[in-house]
């Protein structure tokens, strides 16, 4: 039970950290993603926006004929270093007051209205050939798209007038970034889970620790108190039944005789539950079958006087690893419970059967049915659905706390369902093959 207890501290704390380390995670990436992106598309922007494809003619030959025009790309056009303003330059200024631009890579190309290209610029770089970009520009223009993502680039079209400019801005870098990112902060989320997890332990041992010394305590409580009653309540029972065979019967000699008996086997279910609870039952492989049946056989006398039919349908060669008194004792308590609601005039159903890995015992009998409030609270020391009754006085509301004890000693679990009329009490058990 702590042990079930302290795991469910530690998913619980684990589960509240990962939700705040992904929660964080994906704030901090998608901000640094929207920033540098945005970032990154002024900077095109403004390539794109100080972009001028110019017609420039040389100054002649010294005979004084005409030079010929030259198409070329530039941000401005400027003069060469020995002054001469006709003749062509290759130098590419970013404007003033845009560092960002001069550590950007940008690609361009240049298209007619009508199709023709007239200029591409892969910035001097073989990552991407002019064909390639080319072909990305016409498929940017086919799609009717301004601006975009693209094989890992910026873009964004823009109307010259006389042509169409695409430009291009490589985002690899950008890309880099993110995926550093993303590393560094997987790498920081596993460290600190793991650090988690081990303080999550030690705050669940912390937490559970003193409930269960309490409890512990508490069981040995019952069971020292169970054995030092044993004593006396024996020495009372014999020297009743001395006293009754001198005077004979008497009144307050069977109210003392009586109650002694009740004190008797409530003392005797407590010892039972304290030795469930406290102690690992030594276990041995089991023909469970031949036992439910052998455990089964005695109820059916008890069942018809009171007024029911007790059947049963149960597979052969069942076998589990359990302790053979616990597992009797637990379909005692099932069948005991089943006969003493069952209403009269119906049947009482036993069934044993193997679903995949477990073992299933199931007791059905006909009542009303118990509201889902006092379901959960059936399993527990002295509860009770009804009022107890004056023939009842061997039953204390343990019943079902022991059947609940050996169940999970045996690593199994058992749960009560109603249904159409019906109660029914099921316990799974793992299984030999």
């Amino acid at each position: 039970m702590f042990k079930k207890s302290k795991r469910k501290i530690v998913v619980s704390i684990l589960s509240v950290l990962i939700l705040l380390l992904f929660g964080t995670f994906c704030v901090i990436y998608l901000a640094s993603y929207a920033d540098m992106t945005k970032e990154n598309r002024l900077l095109l922007k403004q390539y794109a926006d100080s972009y001028v494809l110019f017609q420039e003619t040389d100054s002649g030959d010294e005979n004084g004929a005409e030079g010929t025009g030259i198409k070329d790309i530039g941000w401005e056009t400027e003069k060469n270093p020995d002054g001469d303003e006709g003749k062509r330059n290759d130098r590419i200024n970013p404007p003033i007051g845009s560092p960002m631009l001069k550590l950007s890579t940008f690609y361009s190309v240049a298209i007619s209205k009508d199709g023709e290209v007239l200029k591409t610029d892969t910035a001097d770089i073989s990552t991407f050939e002019e064909s390639e970009l080319t072909e990305m520009a016409q498929e940017i223009l086919n799609d009717g798209k301004s601006d975009g993502i693209k094989n890992n680039l910026l873009y964004k079209t823009e109307d010259k007038g006389e042509y169409i400019l695409v430009a291009f801005l490589d985002n690899t870098v950008m890309l880099k970034n993110v995926d550093t990112l993303i590393g560094y902060t997987l790498i920081f989320g596993g460290v600190a889970l793991i650090v988690m997890f081990f303080l999550a332990r030690y705050l669940a041992e912390k937490i559970v620790s003193p409930l269960e010394e309490s409890y512990q305590k508490q069981k040995q409580f019952i069971s020292d108190a169970g054995h030092e009653l044993k004593t006396p309540t024996a020495i009372i029972n014999a020297n009743a039944d001395l006293l009754s065979r001198e005077i004979g019967e008497n009144r307050w000699l069977a109210n003392i005789q009586y109650e002694n008996e009740r004190m008797s086997t409530l003392i005797a279910q407590l010892l039972d539950l304290a030795k469930t609870e406290s102690s690992s039952p030594r276990k041995e492989t089991t023909d469970l079958s031949r036992l439910v049946y052998g455990e089964t056989l005695p109820f059916e006398s008890v069942a018809y006087e009171n007024g029911l039919v007790l059947n049963s349908d149960i597979e052969e060669n069942i076998k589990v690893n359990g302790n053979a008194g616990q597992l009797k004792q637990l379909t005692s308590i099932l069948l005991d419970n089943a006969v003493r609601h069952g209403k009269k005039g119906n049947e009482v159903r036993l069934t044993l059967k193997k679903e995949k890995n477990h073992a299933v015992l199931s007791v059905v009998n006909d009542g009303e049915e118990i509201p889902p409030e006092k379901r959960k609270h059936l399993f527990e020391r002295f509860y009770k659905t009804d009022d107890a009754r004056p023939d009842d006085y061997r039953h204390y509301g343990l019943g079902l706390a022991i059947a609940k004890a050996v169940a999970v000693a045996h690593k199994g679990t058992i749960n009560v369902r109603c249904y159409d009329g019906k109660i029914e009490f099921s316990v799974k058990i793992p299984s030999q093959k």
